[in-house]
């Protein structure tokens, strides 16, 4: 359980991704950046944290990609190291890699359409 009092008043505290194939989707997305899931039954799975102390997000069963939806933004260590991760685990490249006053970015979409964004510091 994720301590309540640590948590940031207005901070970004779960991110949820509607996919069209949840196994394909958490495939794809321990390929690419080494995420871990936890099951909730055949349409849900929940994003662990990195500390292993809750879960920062989800990925929800659907039938249709919700566009428009908000753009999440992951950092990395090394853009290009986690453009390559992306492409091998079959995401696609929609925008970049391109540089921007804080550094460099690339935008892809996973297997079900959900673009994302990845950034790194020039």
């Amino acid at each position: 359980m994720t301590d309540l009092a640590a948590q940031r008043h207005h901070a970004i505290d779960y991110v949820e991704l509607t996919v069209l194939d949840l196994a394909e989707a958490q495939r794809f997305y321990a390929d690419a950046f080494g995420w871990e899931f936890t099951a909730y039954g055949d349409s849900y799975a929940g994003i662990r944290s990195r500390s292993g102390d809750g879960e920062v997000g989800g990925l929800a069963l659907g039938t249709d990609v919700r566009p428009g939806g908000p753009l999440v933004l992951l950092w990395s260590a090394d853009l290009d190291r986690t453009l390559a991760a992306v492409e091998s685990a079959g995401g696609r490249v929609v925008q970049g890699p391109y540089g921007f006053p804080g550094g460099r970015r690339f935008h892809f979409s996973d297997p079900s359409g959900n673009e994302l964004g990845v950034w790194s510091p020039a």
